[in-house]
């Protein structure tokens, strides 16, 4: 939910400070469409169950 109303809150508190919280934080201030894609892709690729998550 996060990762949709705030893209790099989203990627931070799943991912910490590292690159993807940075790739969102610049495709944010590049447009909100773009940041949000990142950010929900980047949540969703790394699911612990080794599955793909659906929205």
């Amino acid at each position: 939910m996060a990762a949709v109303l705030l893209p790099p809150l989203g990627v931070f508190l799943r991912h910490g400070a590292g690159r993807d919280f940075w790739i969102a934080c610049v495709l944010t201030l590049i447009g909100f469409v773009p940041g949000a894609l990142f950010a929900v892709w980047s949540v969703l690729r790394d699911s612990s169950d080794g599955m793909a998550a659906t929205v």
